[in-house]
């Protein structure tokens, strides 16, 4: 009866390890945006200083821009909230994928590696992902150490070998993209949901307005101001938030992109280096 020998180390250390989701978490972040928010709007633009007679409920002092946002209504901290969370989810993607990228340049690490490969060393090739580390390096690693261990196979067949090798980089690959592309959903659909935010704003501004328009005798020219206000601050901080969040959606979907298209190069070099090779 045949006995089954235990893998070798290279067999368990080529397995991929999925990466901590890291970054932060949108059920606690986004709540204490929208307080922060709230306060803002009640104590920063709501502040009588900002008003004649230092007194919200009246007009805002001429010029006075933390004034005029005021006047946009229970709407203006909700935008906000909705600002806040596109600046805060940025900058943390931001960094999110800059350590992806790992500690040098991705064209560098690209050509060591490729060069390296061109040479069979494929041990100077994993101390190389080693110093890199990041995302890309820890895909590369793990496709380099089933190099190793597929090298040594005896069984497989050399097609076996190069199906189980990108079968190997695919995996690994997506088990590091979930951690690039969290909370980039949020800032694609507050890039929509802000805008129609907006609108809801400056519609009931311009229910004031009209409002104040068809009172009867003089138009109070005060409730007028104020809806006319509320519309166009709602609808500034709408497109702005928008605008914003499309952009750094753009952005960061281009960096991803390019991310894993330098893995796919590298991926793609270690299958026809493991061919010429083996």
């Amino acid at each position: 009866m045949k006995t089954q020998t235990p893998p070798p180390a290279s067999a368990k250390a080529a397995a991929p390890k999925k990466s901590s989701s890291g970054g932060l978490n949108p059920a606690f972040v986004i709540p204490i945006l929208l307080l922060i928010g709230i306060l803002t709007y009640m104590f920063v633009f709501g502040d009588g200083s900002h008003f004649q007679e230092g007194d919200n409920t009246k007009e805002p002092l001429p010029g006075d821009y933390f004034g005029t946002v005021y006047k946009g209504g229970f709407i203006v901290p909700i935008l906000f909230t909705c600002f806040l969370t596109v600046l805060v989810f940025s900058i943390e993607r931001f960094f999110t994928i800059g350590r992806a990228n790992g500690t040098g340049s991705i064209d560098d690490f690209v050509r060591k590696v490729k060069s390296l490969l061109d040479r069979n060393d494929v041990a100077g090739a994993i101390q190389e992902c080693d110093r890199q580390k990041g995302s890309i390096g820890n895909v590369v690693k793990t496709a380099l150490v089933k190099y190793q261990q597929l090298s040594t196979d005896t069984e497989l067949t050399k097609e076996q070998k190069l199906v189980s090798l990108q079968k190997e980089v695919e995996e690994a690959t997506t088990l590091e993209l979930p951690m690039l592309e969290k909370n980039l959903t949020i800032i694609a659909t507050l890039a929509s949901v802000s805008t129609l935010i907006a609108l809801l704003g400056t519609v009931l501004g311009m229910i004031r307005a009209f409002a104040a328009m068809g009172a009867t005798g003089q138009p109070d020219t005060g409730a007028l101001s104020t809806g006319i206000s509320e519309a166009l601050v709602n609808t500034a901080l709408g497109i702005g938030t928008a605008a914003i969040a499309t952009i750094m959606y753009s952005y960061f979907t281009s960096r991803i992109d390019v991310l894993t298209y330098n893995i796919d190069e590298i991926g793609l070099s270690i299958q026809q280096n493991f061919a010429a090779h083996n």
